[in-house]
């Protein structure tokens, strides 16, 4: 499924010809309500989920290679997981889990949500090839903090991000020096001075060329053609029937002679997947349900 394209599911990269320094901005809307509507998100969640989905469309950008960019970030707190998945095909997908029983309030910040231990992982899941993940501890205040510690521990680059979001839209705008290029800390204090300058609202309402020429009017970046961002979720019924075949004939038969069918839910898209008794065994090429019954007995 895919949202269809608008003037705000856009990222737009940039790049400044008298100093080493490149950026991209992004800012969502469609493929943002795609993913918000799918569950009751309590607003600090939403918040902080947002905020991980504008980095996501963000970092992808620069996947050289066919492949996935997971973010996730885990903890023990009330919020349990966050996870934006990003693709080299421009597309993304998004989901929270948390404690369904605790309370939150709207001023909540990301340091409540996440108590005392937690990690952040970024996943690189080429099409072909062996994935590769780093895996830090959660450092920072923020998403768009404990991105930049992330880079700056893992990948020895200096990048300066800046994220929001809302109940409608999401945004973001990254700045990083280019890696090998001198540049001196006044240029670059300069520029992301500058760009400490947005707000929260700006980013959420302001496409990158109104956005870039608020902040960089007197050295104007150069900009190139803006990339679209769609939604796709990449859950199918093949899919759930490896699953299914992973947990075994045993299992899945026992729940469907109990239950009369199984039914897995994706969390991305919310997409139901339901195996009565004639799927399941078709699927494994026996009457799973009448050994489980007969187990059971």
């Amino acid at each position: 499924m895919h949202t269809p394209h608008s003037d705000a599911e856009r990222r737009t990269r940039f790049i400044f010809d008298d100093m080493p320094v490149r950026g991209l901005h992004v800012r969502l809307q469609a493929v943002w309500q795609h993913i918000v509507c799918r569950k009751n998100y309590p607003a600090p969640i939403r918040h902080a989920l947002g905020e991980l989905l504008a980095a996501g469309a963000l970092l992808s950008s620069n996947l050289k290679i066919e492949g996935t960019l997971t973010l996730q970030v885990q903890s023990e707190g009330k919020l349990k997981m966050l996870v934006v998945e990003a693709t080299s095909n421009d597309t993304c997908r998004a989901t929270a889990r948390w404690d369904e029983t605790a309370s939150f309030d709207e001023g909540e910040t990301l340091c409540d949500l996440l108590g005392n231990n937690g990690i952040f992982a970024i996943t690189l899941q080429p099409q072909e090839g062996e994935p590769w993940q780093g895996v830090v501890p959660l450092e920072g205040g923020s998403i768009a903090e404990m991105l930049m510690a992330y880079m700056l521990r893992s990948e020895q680059l200096e990048t300066h991000i800046t994220l929001a979001a809302d109940e409608n839209t999401v945004g973001g705008l990254l700045l990083q020096r280019l890696p090998e290029e001198s540049l001196d800390k006044e240029a670059w204090q300069h520029v992301t001075t500058l760009s400490d300058t947005v707000d929260a609202a700006e980013l959420l309402s302001l496409d990158a060329e109104a956005l870039l020429y608020r902040l960089f009017h007197e050295t104007p970046p150069r900009v190139f053609e803006p990339e679209e961002i769609e939604f796709a979720c990449t859950c199918s019924r093949g899919k759930v029937s490896n699953m299914l075949l992973l947990l075994g004939g045993q299992e899945v038969g026992s729940i469907v002679a109990e239950q009369g069918s199984i039914e897995i839910d994706c969390d991305f898209c919310n997409e139901k997947y339901v195996f009565d008794e004639t799927d399941v065994n078709a699927l494994f090429g026996m009457d799973v349900t009448e050994v489980a019954r007969a187990t059971m007995q």
